[in-house]
């Protein structure tokens, strides 16, 4: 006898012949076309019969399990129509000339990593949503069904993992269980095997071979346990998981997809903040327009070792990808003051917040500066990449960092590998660079104020200094000032300025930075709708009068 663990889904004992199910996943190949349009049509009258499908797949579960397991067919087909998932197939397709199946694995692969690196169970388990509309779709392009033939006897189903539409495609008189060994108690397919009464389980390392399929099996979904070839069974009570909260707030519903225009029609771009591809699925949740600070040292953090050309060049093209055609503007090594990594043996600064750190050090170890350049440029054919250098002081810095761009440009030219031409900018962060504005301006795409940095050089106050909390003051006049400073600068030269600091999100100071003219605020996903909320609700012509 063998005994496997796995996570409880439904209490209750089965006791039957096990069925290792064979998913049946699509082979996609990689290929160039001639009408990336025709590709795209292709997609679009393959999403159309998989809508199809699953309202067929609606109305089934609708008698067999109810209402409310049902209502994730409908789920489902809104997926389908995700302005976000389209686009980024589409985009696929359109830069990179290639086949939708293609396309729609790449989507499919993108937002499925982005899901399950998520810490919360619920957005974990869109991965596996995402995976089953994908590969209905693929299926569909590949002139094939996404029905799967039905069992001739009552059996305990044990497969890697079952997606709802599975589930409920099974037939139910026929099935005694399900064990996976992936998937989690959150899952659609555990709430569907809770309403059809099917013990079960999830997350149980089961062999998927001859060692189980057609053996005698016992599947204890109080104990969480299922015995291959067993000589014993014990009955338990299962432990009860707390519902998700599937509500979403007010202002998710009724803000999306609406525009950052104010009452008398200033316009700003919304940009989320983000410190890895984890955080992308929560930027798409929020509706950012883009993303306007992409952390890319917790690249380096996560690793023991310098993170290669390619490494970082996955990450990037996944979140260029990802973001369909919306700017991603990514800064480069921010590592040195709070942000340490033993790897890059470092000596100890008696105050490294004036220390060794950012531009610093990717001007003096230039070999570890062009391979994150040679990734970002490289990334840069695939979407809308920006490149933002930080804590610069002077002319002569940004000199120095386009030299070694047009060096990293050479190169892959001289190699043949493909690259764009992402836009230039930097962080305005230090007082040196507000008061150099106007001749940074002259170099660069854009400027995005770093308020947390800026502030603390400005007043001379170190931020992670707690004893100083009362004399630290976001909100200094001087602080205001040079913003404001910054961002006529920017104007003046024909560029956009935005605030990528914790002070973007500052609600009380919205409209100030509408009246400076302020053209992005970076924040936090959650952030974005509150604040877009006040930029609709705003007339900045008559703040201006009336503050």
């Amino acid at each position: 006898m063998h005994i496997y663990e796995g996570k409880s889904v439904f209490n209750g004992i089965a006791i039957g012949k096990i069925s290792v199910y064979k998913k049946g996943e699509q082979q996609v190949k990689r290929r160039k076309v001639d009408d990336a349009e025709r590709e795209i049509t292709r997609y679009e009258d393959a999403k159309a019969e998989a809508i199809r499908q699953l309202q067929n797949l609606y109305d089934k579960a609708l008698r067999e399990v109810g209402e409310a397991n049902a209502a994730i067919f409908e789920v489902h087909q809104m997926m389908l129509e995700d302005d976000d998932y389209n686009s980024s197939i589409e985009n696929i397709i359109r830069t990179q000339e290639i086949n939708a199946e293609y396309a729609v694995a790449a989507t499919a692969d993108n937002f499925a990593q982005m899901f399950a690196s998520m810490d919360d169970d619920y957005m974990k388990e869109r991965a596996a949503d995402v995976k089953d509309i994908s590969e209905r779709i693929l299926a569909i392009l590949n002139g094939g069904s996404s029905e799967n033939a039905g069992m001739k006897e009552p059996s305990i189903i044990v497969a890697d993992d079952l997606a709802p539409s599975e589930t409920v495609q099974l037939d139910k008189d026929m099935v005694l269980s399900f064990v996976t060994v992936h998937g989690s108690l959150n899952s659609h397919t555990a709430i569907l095997a809770r309403t059809m009464a099917i013990p079960a389980l999830v997350g149980t390392p089961i062999p998927l071979d001859e060692s189980a399929d057609g053996k005698i099996g016992i599947v204890d979904g109080a104990s969480g346990r299922i015995y291959v070839d067993p000589d014993e069974e014990t009955l338990a009570q299962m432990k009860e998981k707390k519902e998700e909260d599937l509500k979403r707030k007010e202002l998710l519903l009724t803000l999306k997809g609406k525009e950052n225009v104010t009452l008398d029609g200033k316009k700003v771009m919304l940009y989320a903040n983000i410190g890895n591809i984890k955080d992308l699925a929560t930027v798409l949740q929020n509706d950012a327009g883009g993303i306007g600070l992409f952390r890319s040292e917790f690249i380096y953090l996560e690793k023991d070792h310098y993170p290669t050309e390619e490494e970082q060049f996955q990450i990037y093209k996944q979140v260029a990808e990802t973001m369909a055609g919306k700017r991603v503007i990514i800064r480069t090594l921010d590592i040195g003051a709070d942000k340490q990594c033993d790897y890059f043996e470092m000596e100890h600064e008696e105050n490294p917040a004036l220390g060794y750190r950012a531009i610093r050090i990717c001007l003096t170890r230039p070999e570890v500066f062009k391979t994150q350049l040679r990734a970002l440029f490289r990334a840069s054919a695939y979407g809308k990449i920006a490149i933002m250098y930080p804590m610069i002081t002077s002319v002569k810095e940004v000199k120095r960092i386009q030299e070694i761009v047009a060096l990293v440009r050479a190169e892959l030219t001289e190699q043949g590998i493909e690259f764009g031409e992402p836009e230039q900018g930097i962080m305005i962060e230090t007082p040196a660079a507000v008061v150099m504005s106007d001749e940074l301006a002259k170099e660069v795409d854009f400027f995005s104020i770093g308020t947390n940095d800026l502030t603390q050089y400005t007043l001379a106050i170190d931020r992670q200094n707690t004893k100083l909390d009362e004399f630290y003051d976001s909100h200094h006049p001087a602080i205001l000032r040079m913003i404001s400073t910054v961002v006529e600068n920017a104007h003046k030269a024909g560029i956009w300025a935005g605030i990528c600091g914790e002070l973007g999100a500052d609600q009380t100071l919205t409209q100030e930075f509408l009246a400076m003219g302020v053209d992005e605020l970076s924040v936090s996903p959650g952030s974005i709708l509150p604040i877009r909320k006040i930029v609709l609700e705003t007339n900045v012509e008559e703040y201006k009068a009336g503050r």
